[in-house]
């Protein structure tokens, strides 16, 4: 049962969410790495969405980035930024080994449903350009190889919440849609696990007030962003019986994205006082935070598929304002910015 008053599919579609549709350039300019890589490879490298790796990797490798620096900043303020450093790339590393995985997973259950999809027809299972049985071997060598990459840079519970996060968690969430319209809800928890293995793999404790909060705020970060993103298929899903909260909120939509961007700020500023972050990240990063997201609700059309791809890349852009705001933090209190102020003065 829906829990909003929704229009019928026949008032929806020539409505408030009528596809309109771009017409496509006669020839296709493949997009890097496609470009220089044997065709042979293309629809692997597709599956893994390599071609379009930024703002996906970005949504992941934020939640790690942030909860290992405020872990940093709390639990080892001294910690070298060279040594920092190796600790982020490998987040990165993390953050694309589980998108790489969700993405193929998500792909191998919704062949059939994105077949029907405008934006999604081409992909390579919807398309057949890959068999199942092959898709299945590469996730398992994804699986493989990640599971592996955890094993030797993790260790403890940091360990296990990232295996959660690998498996289970991501391969759920392409069933939810068949079964329920809250998808982007199990998708806030997957996303957003990262922070909870990061910070665990510095401060090797389990603060349930802090990452309680982060996890709540960020869960609504992605409710936000990947119901803009679902808003572009509202039109096929309806046809398809695809499920998302994009459907469910119906008229209410813009109100009920608003609030999740308010629980976003405000979990934003629950943990960073519970941290004892400094005025860097109160300033740039919940203060920056809103702004962005005042922009964003300012110039989203939710009736445009193209707008909503725009404004979904530009949450992609917003992990920077947070993150700045915590290097802030841990630049000062590390006192990696000494010689700059002695330089200054």
């Amino acid at each position: 049962m829906k829990l909003f008053n929704t229009p019928s599919t026949e008032s929806l579609l020539p409505t408030v969410y009528e596809k309109k549709h771009v017409p496509a350039p006669a020839a296709t300019v493949l997009k890097f790495p496609l470009s220089i890589s044997p065709e042979l490879l293309h629809p692997y490298m597709e599956l893994i969405r390599l071609e379009k790796v930024t703002t996906g990797t970005k949504l992941m490798f934020w939640p790690y980035a942030w909860g290992l620096t405020m872990a940093v900043y709390s639990s080892n303020p001294t910690m070298p930024l060279s040594q920092y450093s190796c600790q982020l790339l490998q987040c990165l590393v993390a953050a694309f080994v589980m998108r790489s995985s969700a993405c193929t997973i998500n792909d191998i259950f919704d062949r059939k449903m994105d077949a029907s999809v405008e934006r999604c027809k081409t992909r390579p299972l919807a398309s057949g350009r890959i068999s199942v049985l092959a898709a299945s071997i590469y996730l398992a060598i994804q699986y493989l190889l990640g599971l592996a990459f955890f094993y030797f840079t993790l260790e403890g519970l940091a360990l296990y919440v990232a295996v959660f996060q690998l498996v289970p968690l991501f391969a759920i969430y392409p069933l939810l849609k068949r079964v329920t319209y809250w998808p982007q809800a199990w998708l806030g928890f997957a996303m957003n696990f990262g922070f909870i293995s990061a910070w665990v793999s510095i401060a090797d404790s389990f603060d349930y007030y802090i990452l309680g909060c982060a996890l709540v705020g960020c869960w609504c970060w992605t409710m936000l962003y990947d119901t803009i993103y679902a808003c572009q298929d509202i039109a096929d899903d309806l046809k398809a019986g695809v499920h998302s909260t994009a459907i469910l909120f119906g008229t209410w939509i813009r109100p009920l994205l608003i609030g999740c961007a308010c629980v976003f700020v405000s979990g934003l500023y629950a943990v960073g006082r519970l941290n004892g972050q400094g005025m860097g990240f109160f300033i740039v990063s919940v203060g920056g935070t809103t702004l962005h997201l005042v922009w964003q609700f300012s110039t989203v059309r939710l009736d445009f598929p193209q707008s909503c791809w725009t404004n979904f890349n530009r949450n992609g852009e917003l992990g920077w304002i947070v993150w700045g705001g915590l290097m802030i933090d841990y630049l000062v209190v590390s006192g990696s910015l000494t010689p700059l102020f002695h330089l200054l003065s």
